[in-house]
């Protein structure tokens, strides 16, 4: 096991990875700007390294300046949290030219699944089933001809893409050349990328995410699934397991499934195969995201296992101490992103000094965070306050649960959307578990 990790995220990931390698008795690095000065994650570290001024691209996409604090700090391992340089490909070949273990898959499995036309090509190869689509297209002559066969509607999308980036809705060919060169020039602007491909748009669906963990013997489990259709502009807000869109033959049948392409593909580490139901309940495989997902704590809510533990002792070599057999998700989890936003106001981001917090409590409710109480939030990144995690017997518990910890959470001096998530939750539509990917735009938000 590693000694000393570097933590290349901010925020609540990074809070999260201390705590999980206090426990394991690693020490910790953690990198900050110089917003982040008073962060939570420099004050619970052994060791902080300011690593540039508050811009993201000057300090967390920083690689000389991570790396370098690495090596100088003697750490063995980078953790890179979610988001930032998570999923980049380089950055983890850079980590491992340099003689430090990236704690996630390969840089080589990080290029393939991060090229999503590649992913879908690779998916479809070891017996996935894919939305109809294109591989990457490279003028507005071959996308046009390409829609031709795939029909309207239509989403043109990132190859490269991710966080619901670089996504464009095109309704019929009149949209068709503005909606292409808007997704390239998104594209490129996010991810360094402009490459983009077509896939045909499913309506209604539902967003069914599974999680996979491997090591690196050629073992592999499915965790079980999450239910992420609750978003906005493709921005999860709230997720819930088990997942109401899909039957238990048929979440039994892609756990089984996404477990033997693991395997085939070779992939180490956690990972998230991200799948769209549709109405007759067939699940299509649309992305993978090789990372820690901001919404695990649902999954280890619902199978008491730890997830970023598993992440740092599978990127140890350390083997699994447990098979699929043995996973049985229990009841109900939930998760709602409490973010620094006005909904009423276009969820306007919000920042400034918490003047009162207050932390919900009691038997299986959690609340991951970087905030305290006379924090000030800065204007520079993710609107992410924390996340409140519930677990429950049944569903209807689940529910009541997280409306009675959502009127106990208390964060004075910066607006966030916890009243919207009562909303939802009050909401008929979201209580029978009807609800789509259009649910946030069908209640006008």
């Amino acid at each position: 096991m590693f000694s000393k990790v570097l933590i290349a995220g901010r925020g609540e990931i990074a809070v999260r990875v201390i705590r999980a390698c206090k426990e394991m008795g690693i020490l910790t690095v953690a990198v900050f700007s110089e917003a982040d000065r008073n962060s939570l994650q420099v004050n619970l570290a052994d060791e902080g390294i300011c690593i540039g001024p508050p811009a993201v691209k000057d300090s967390y996409l920083n690689m000389t300046a991570i790396l370098s604090a690495a090596i100088n700090t003697g750490a063995q391992a980078i953790h890179p949290g979610y988001g930032l340089l998570s999923e980049n490909a380089r950055f983890a070949a850079l980590a491992e030219q340099c003689g430090l273990t990236f704690i996630g898959p390969t840089s080589d499995m990080i290029a393939r699944m991060g090229d999503k036309s590649q992913a879908r090509r690779l998916m479809a190869a070891s017996g996935l089933p894919i939305i109809p689509g294109t591989e990457t297209l490279t003028d507005i002559s071959e996308a046009l001809e390409a829609a031709k066969t795939i029909g309207y509607p239509l989403l043109i999308k990132a190859k490269a893409g991710g966080g619901g980036r670089g996504i464009k809705l095109v309704k019929d060919e009149s949209q068709l050349e503005k909606a292409f060169a808007a997704a390239k020039a998104e594209a490129e602007a996010y991810f360094g990328d402009s490459g983009v491909y077509i896939e045909k748009y499913l309506h209604p669906v539902n967003h069914v995410e599974m999680q996979i963990l491997c090591d690196m013997h050629g073992n592999a489990v499915c965790l079980g699934e999450r239910e992420c259709s609750i978003q906005r502009k493709n921005q999860k807000l709230l997720e819930e397991s088990p997942s109401m869109a899909i039957k238990n033959e048929t979440r039994l049948a892609l756990m089984k499934l996404c477990v033997n392409t693991a395997k085939k593909i070779g992939y180490t580490g956690l990972g998230t195969m991200e799948f769209l139901a549709d109405a007759d309940g067939h699940c299509y495989f649309m992305e993978m995201n090789t990372r820690l997902q901001v919404e695990h704590p649902v999954t280890e809510m619902m199978t008491g296992i730890d997830l970023v533990k598993w992440q740092l002792r599978a990127a140890a070599g350390q083997p699994l101490n447990f098979a699929q057999k043995d996973i049985k998700p229990k009841g109900c989890a939930m998760e709602c992103r409490i973010n620094a936003e006005n909904p009423a106001q276009g969820f306007r981001p919000a920042s400034g000094r918490i003047t009162l917090l207050h932390i919900p409590g009691g038997p299986h409710v959690r609340f991951d965070t970087a905030v305290y109480q006379d924090y000030d939030v800065p204007p520079y990144y993710d609107s992410l306050l924390g996340k409140l995690i519930v677990h429950a017997g049944t569903r209807e518990e689940a529910i009541r649960k997280m409306k009675a910890a959502l009127c106990e959470l208390v964060i004075e001096g910066v607006q966030h959307n916890a009243d919207m998530h009562l909303d939802i939750l009050s909401d008929d539509l979201f209580v029978t578990g009807g609800y789509h990917t259009d649910y946030m735009e069908q209640r006008g938000y």
